[in-house]
């Protein structure tokens, strides 16, 4: 799970770091900052003083004392003050030199809150893509499980444009639904009228029948790759997925990272030609390969699945695979707001 989205507190998280969005000081101040110096007790306090402060944009290290956390890494983010004065860079580095600080003390895990959207009054959304894109950046080069961790979706805003579109798209898809059920139902009852009356003499109809043109002869086929066809028609799905990721021209890491998914979880369906996989996984791969709607029912297929409109993750997933919007971080932001489960991160 690379990289996950949970609604929890920082100061509970079982991880090897946690992340305190700081002030200059180091020394404490209001909301969670304040809340970690006092759960970690007066030892993370004499710690930070001999740290000397820090500038916007950089980030050290303490141990984390009474904490679950091995370690605090403490970051100072910017002030919004429009995003002209170089907010964004300082925030992009506020993740990168926390996560670099991370590697140098061999963590596996960290949690990150969102950076600089309390007080500091950074835009929640741009907040949001800025530690997108310097997680992702990371994780493409690094093996490790990063936390963003919030307290209700309140502080976790998408593109209002974006979950608008989504949501009519559901709308939709649900309306076509209930027609298409209603429209069957009065089908099959005017079908049971029709059988209640006599049939009408065929007789009638029968002179009005004409074949103007002789019958076009079929055009000769193509052979079939019959060893091929029998060849997928026997793959699993971690079969399926192997030939699709050399169809791709990815390698293995590059369509695991992709997909969000750890190297341990992909080693597991590697090494397993029966392995049965959550859909939120299959889902995830689907996205990563960049598959077609067509190509994402049938590797769902071989996985047991199939793709249904009773289903609001399958709608959303169907959404963003006609859109041809293969972002996965979006796709989870989207997933997280509709508390849907996310592609990839904690999945089976």
């Amino acid at each position: 799970m690379p990289f996950e989205i949970v609604r929890n507190d920082i100061m509970k998280m079982k991880v090897d770091a946690i992340v305190n969005a700081a002030n200059h000081t180091l020394l404490g101040g209001g909301g969670v900052d304040g809340a970690i110096h006092k759960a970690a007790g007066p030892e993370l306090l004499e710690a930070c003083r001999a740290l000397g402060g820090c500038r916007t944009g950089e980030a050290k290290i303490t141990k984390g004392y009474r904490l679950p956390a091995r370690y605090v890494i403490h970051t100072v983010g910017p002030v919004w003050r429009g995003g002209k004065s170089g907010e964004r860079e300082q925030l992009l580095a506020c993740y990168r030199n926390s996560l670099a600080l991370a590697l140098e003390h061999h963590c596996e895990s960290v949690a990150f809150p969102l950076i600089s959207t309390g007080a500091y009054g950074y835009p929640k959304e741009e907040a949001m893509a800025a530690a997108i894109e310097a997680v992702s950046a990371f994780l493409l080069e690094n093996d490790m499980t990063v936390y963003l961790v919030v307290f209700g979706r309140s502080v976790f805003d998408i593109s209002r444009k974006l979950f608008r579109d989504v949501q009519e798209y559901i709308d939709d898809v649900y309306a076509e639904e209930h027609y298409s059920s209603q429209a069957m139902r009065s089908r099959r009852a005017l079908s049971f009228e029709e059988e209640s009356f006599p049939a009408e003499d065929e007789n009638l109809y029968a002179a009005e029948i004409r074949y103007d043109a002789a019958p076009m002869a079929p055009k000769a086929a193509a052979e079939p790759d019959w060893q091929a066809m029998v060849r997928q028609t026997d793959e699993g799905f971690s079969q399926t997925l192997l030939r699709l990721i050399d169809e791709k021209g990815l390698t293995d890491a590059q369509c695991y990272k992709r997909a969000n998914v750890d190297r341990k979880h992909f080693s597991k369906i590697r090494s397993n030609p029966a392995y049965q996989p959550s859909k939120a996984t299959v889902f995830a791969f689907a996205v990563s390969l960049e598959l077609t709607l067509g190509e994402t029912k049938e590797l769902l297929r071989k996985a047991g699945f199939a793709l249904t409109h009773a289903s609001k993750l399958d709608i959303i997933l169907e959404y963003f695979i006609r859109n041809r919007n293969y972002n996965i971080y979006e796709i989870n932001e989207v997933l997280f707001q509709f508390d849907q489960p996310l592609l990839g991160a904690g999945a089976k």
